[in-house]
C-alpha cells in the first residue's frame, strides 16, 4: 500500500493524496450482504437537527458485516478484499464450507485464499476468532466483544488493535487503542491481528468537495457569529474568545471537559484512564 501524489495542476491537486491499495480486488459488491441506508442529515424523528454540519454525500449502500462470527469451527475461505464506502477499514468476502457468506473487517495479513475460523478450538492466527480465556497473554486483537454474544464493539477503525495485558478470574485485561486499561469478561470475543487500511490516517482530501461526497457541510468559526449565535462571537474585528477556555455553542467549555456520567456503571470495569 503507497500513497499516491499528483502534479499541483489545480489549487486542489495540490495537496490531495490517495491510497493506492494493491490489496483490493475490486471485485463488486456481494448482493445478498447489500442493503438500503437512509441518510438522516442530523435530523432525529421529529426533524430537528441534533447533529451539525451533515447532509448531502454520495449515495452508498451498507455492507452487512459479521461482528458476531458465531458460526464455530467452520473453516471459511476468504474470496475477495473490497472498499466499504461506510468505515475506514476494507472488508473481506469469506465463503463457509457450508456455502454461506458474509462479510468481516480485512486485519493486516489478511489475503485472498486464506481460511479463517472462529471457536475456541482455532488457532492463533491472523483472522481466527476466539474468547480471550483461548488468546495467549501479549496477543493484539481487534474486533472485541464487551458482552459474550453481542458482537464486536472495540477496535474495529483503520489501523487499530488492542493488547491482552492480562488474564484472571472472570475478566482480561485489555490495552485499549487510546491507552485506556479496561476489565473485558474473559467469555467475550476477539479476532486475532490488527485492522487493516493502515495508512489511511495520512490521506489528505485536498478539497472542499471530498468532505461534501462523505456527507459534511461547511463548519462555520464561531468567533465570525453575533453574540446570540455563539459564546465567542461579537466585538469589532478579530477578537479572541472571551472565556478563560474556548466554548461549545450551548456554553460548555469545550477543550478536556468531561462528559462521561460519574455514576455510570461500567466504570467499575476501567482500571486506568488516559486522563
Amino acid at each position: 500500500m503507497a500513497v499516491k501524489r499528483y502534479k499541483p495542476t489545480s489549487p486542489a491537486r495540490r495537496f490531495m493524496t490517495v491510497l493506492k491499495n494493491e490489496a483490493l480486488t475490486g471485485d463488486k459488491p456481494e448482493k445478498s450482504l447489500l442493503c438500503d441506508q437512509r441518510h438522516t442529515g442530523g435530523r432525529n424523528n421529529t426533524g430537528r437537527i441534533t447533529v451539525r454540519h451533515r447532509g448531502g454525500g454520495n449515495r452508498t449502500k451498507y455492507r452487512i458485516i459479521d461482528f458476531k462470527r458465531n458460526k464455530d469451527d467452520i473453516p471459511a475461505k476468504v474470496t475477495s478484499i473490497q472498499y466499504d464506502p461506510n468505515r475506514t477499514a476494507n472488508i473481506a468476502l469469506i465463503v463457509y464450507a457450508d456455502g454461506a457468506k458474509s462479510y468481516i473487517l480485512a486485519p493486516v495479513g489478511l489475503n485472498v485464499g486464506d481460511t479463517v475460523v472462529s471457536g475456541a478450538a482455532a488457532d492463533i492466527k491472523v483472522g481466527n476468532v476466539l474468547p480471550l480465556e483461548n488468546i495467549p497473554v501479549g496477543t493484539m486483537v481487534c474486533c472485541i466483544e464487551m458482552q459474550p454474544g453481542k458482537g464486536a464493539q472495540i477496535a474495529r477503525s483503520a489501523g487499530i488493535s488492542a493488547q491482552i495485558m492480562a488474564a484472571e478470574g472472570k475478566y482480561a485485561t485489555l490495552r485499549m487503542p487510546s491507552g485506556e486499561m479496561r476489565l473485558i469478561p474473559l467469555t467475550c470475543r476477539a479476532m486475532i491481528g490488527q485492522i487493516g487500511n493502515t495508512e489511511h490516517e495520512i490521506v489528505s482530501l485536498g478539497k472542499a468537495g471530498k468532505k461534501r461526497y462523505l456527507g459534511r457541510r461547511p463548519e462555520v468559526r464561531g468567533a465570525v457569529m453575533n453574540p446570540c449565535d455563539h459564546p465567542h462571537g461579537g466585538g469589532e474585528g478579530k477578537s479572541p474568545v472571551g472565556h478563560a477556555s474556548p466554548r461549545t455553542p450551548w456554553g460548555k467549555p469545550a477543550l478536556g471537559y468531561k462528559t462521561r456520567k460519574k455514576k455510570n456503571r461500567t466504570s467499575k470495569f476501567i482500571l486506568k484512564r488516559i486522563n
